[in-house]
């Protein structure tokens, strides 16, 4: 099978090392051990714990476990599909798209993925001023933004230097954060007077299952559908899946896990703050630059080869620059206290583009990603417009699991346009 995208010459020495407009040659894939660091740090996330402290409060113990595992299970296979497609192809997300909606239409994809990147990145860059302000106890404004826009610098350089650099920082950061997540369920348990406590404790609050598992998926449901942009250096598709299902099942899942645990216990879901009511304030400032350096710096990344797609250039670098500075400045406005809304409502949109694009690739091309794509593939447009309306309006109604709902429409509605005519593709 062809790995190789449109008009990619084999011979020619790539302009980036990390080929984010081109398939990733067979020399440059990358061991499944390296693909399983990279998206255990990617999905080892301390925000993701304040969606486990909503959920911490409003099951019992047992009831909890299974929300988890359901919404867990749920992610762990929608990635691993979108994670197997992009080893195949050897392709980023983005540039998979221009085979699924056409040259043209696919804009939409690298609009769409790349804004609530630049997004998210201005609210974690946010997020670590104000917690390092917090920490310090720092008053002045002044010292709160150097803080950001040094943060901001070193997670770019990272995400500039590509997989590579993004390997590195994840093999250092990972398993600190690991242990020190589970030296503080530790501690946990011993607030609660060990796991007999801990599965004694009754529900504060209430929310439905449908909500809680709409809330396990959505926390990484968006940035999974880039899954591609790392598992591309797979050397095989189960290499892939195995990453995919240890990085989003597994690891996604045990941040929800602490999160949850720490508010049950300490009634505060993000570990940070957890460590500082400890009395531990240095090891929750390692552990806070640790962990949000590295999934800021896959943030960057994915926003970079975005821009290369949507501006048709070989280099990411640029838009990863770019990127940033946009970032930055939306964190230095305060965006991290207003936005995590408007990306959540992104979020809802996102999942039908994967879907489209796994549909699509097993209708048409399981053989290699090759040749012209169309401007405009319309059916394909049409599904992931319709899924995403009811996505969205599931959502609104409170029916069903918002994410699942849009990704399964995506799927069978691009089947079922298999049967339109091919000039509708123009």
């Amino acid at each position: 099978m062809s790995r190789h995208a449109v008009g990619e010459d084999e011979t020619a020495e790539p302009i980036d090392p990390d080929y984010p407009v081109t398939s990733v040659p067979p020399g440059a894939r990358k061991s499944f051990f390296s693909l399983a660091v990279v998206l255990l740090g990617f999905t080892i996330f301390t925000p993701t714990m304040l969606a486990g402290a909503e959920l911490g409060t409003a099951f019992s113990f047992w009831k909890l476990m299974l929300v988890i595992l359901a919404g867990s299970a749920i992610l762990g296979a929608y990635v691993a599909a979108m994670g197997y497609v992009g080893a195949r192809t050897g392709l980023t997300t983005v540039v998979m798209a221009r085979f699924s909606f056409g040259n043209r239409g696919s804009k939409l994809a690298s609009l769409l993925l790349g804004g609530t990147q630049i997004g998210w990145y201005g609210v974690i860059v946010g997020t670590i001023g104000d917690l390092t302000a917090q920490a310090a106890d720092w008053d002045s404004y002044g010292a709160k933004a150097s803080v950001m826009i040094a943060t901001s610098v070193l997670m770019c350089v990272t995400a500039c230097y590509g997989y590579r650099g993004m390997y590195w920082v994840s093999l250092v950061s990972t398993p600190l954060i690991l242990a020190l997540a589970v030296w503080v369920l530790a501690r946990s348990l011993d607030e609660v007077g060990g796991f007999d406590g801990l599965t004694s404790v009754e529900p504060s609050t209430s929310m439905s299952f449908a909500v809680a598992i709409t809330t396990v998926v959505g926390t990484f449901v968006s940035a999974g559908t880039q899954a591609p942009n790392w598992t591309r250096f797979g050397r095989t598709g189960m290499q892939a899946v195995w990453a995919c299902v240890i990085g989003f099942l597994v690891g996604n899942g045990l941040m929800i896990f602490f999160g949850a645990i720490g508010a049950i216990t300490f009634g505060e879901g993000d570990f940070v703050l957890v460590l500082y009511e400890l009395g531990l304030v240095g090891w929750g400032l390692v552990l806070l630059f640790g962990n949000l350096w590295k999934s800021n710096a896959d943030t960057a990344y994915a926003f970079g080869v975005a821009g290369a797609e949507m501006f048709e250039k070989p280099r990411k670098t640029p838009f990863i620059i770019g990127g940033s500075i946009i970032g930055t400045l939306l964190a230095l406005t305060g965006v991290q206290n207003h936005l995590v809304d408007y990306l959540g409502v992104l979020g809802t949109f996102i999942p039908p583009l994967g879907g489209v694009i796994i549909a699509d690739f097993w209708c048409r091309w399981r053989g290699g990603m090759t040749g012209n794509p169309p401007a405009v593939h319309w059916p394909n447009i049409a599904a992931y417009a319709v899924a995403g309306f009811l996505a969205w309006l599931s959502g609104e109604l409170d029916v069903g699991i918002p994410p699942l709902i849009g990704i399964v429409v995506a799927i069978v509605l691009t089947v079922a346009f298999r049967r339109v005519p091919a000039r509708a593709a123009v």
